[in-house]
């Protein structure tokens, strides 16, 4: 795994978010460990700008998205938010990026992973959460409200009873509750997270990347909808998407041949 170089002339260790390539995927780490990673003005601006250059990139099939130090994120940086302008006046926020982009996004959840940061987490494509992740949603425990899709995106991936007693109570659950509930897909052993994650994305990586982006679409734009919507948008995408024999042939002979 290879670092690349800073971004705006900054140093990677002042960055607040750290740019690491693993082959095809593209690691992005939240960079503030001192303040548990807490989302800041800084921050969000290099989210987008990294997801928008990941997706433009024929060269990255995968994204992945996981926290320096101890925690994955503690939420949007409150004292920063509350003495200036508020993050609506940045324009898109890196949820909304996060949900348009074409590319696969895994979070890897390291550690807590709290408010805005559990936001965040739930809008990637999934989760797979370290034995030491712990998720919790503070927003109406202080007076705020969901503003990056956190009571949109919950409900759809655990229920509406389940989502309720998330957001509303505050109380944190830990990474075998996310994982049975369905908040995460998987929870391991902390040393084996970026191992187990990396091994994901890889496996995601060496899959057709047009026919990959196409899924991810067709899954997304189905969610949610009537059964019959989501068989449309199938018959739809299976009408129209462009193969290659020769090449399904090939990859077809691969993976026989790997697993013989």
């Amino acid at each position: 795994m290879t670092e690349t170089d800073a971004r705006d002339a900054t140093t990677q260790e002042e960055s607040p978010l750290l740019v690491t390539k693993d082959g095809p995927v593209v690691i992005l780490t939240l960079n503030r460990p001192d303040r548990r990673n807490a989302i800041n003005r800084a921050m969000r601006k290099a989210l987008k700008k990294e997801l928008w250059r990941a997706d433009g990139d024929d060269d990255v099939r995968v994204v992945v998205i996981t926290g320096a130090g101890t925690s994955f994120s503690s939420g949007v940086d409150l004292p920063e938010a509350l003495s200036g302008p508020p993050p609506r006046t940045e324009g898109v926020t890196p949820t909304q990026v996060l949900r348009g982009i074409t590319k696969p996004v895994i979070a890897a959840v390291n550690g807590p992973c709290y408010t805005g940061g559990y936001e965040l987490a739930v809008n990637c494509s999934f989760i797979i959460a370290s034995d030491r992740a712990e998720f919790a949603d503070t927003h109406a425990q202080i007076g705020l409200l969901n503003g990056w899709g956190g009571s949109a995106m919950l409900p759809r991936m655990v229920g509406l009873p389940a989502a309720i007693q998330f957001i509303l109570s505050g109380e944190p659950i830990n990474g075998d509750v996310a994982a049975r509930i369905g908040l995460a897909n998987e929870v391991v052993e902390h040393d084996e997270l970026m191992a187990r994650t990396l091994e994901i994305a890889g496996k995601i990586a060496n899959g057709h990347p047009g026919a990959v982006q196409r899924m991810l679409r067709l899954l997304k734009e189905g969610a949610g909808t009537s059964l019959a919507h989501a068989l449309g948008l199938e018959a739809e995408a299976s009408a129209t998407h462009r193969s290659d024999g020769a090449d399904i042939g090939a990859r077809f002979s691969k993976r026989r041949s790997e697993k013989s």
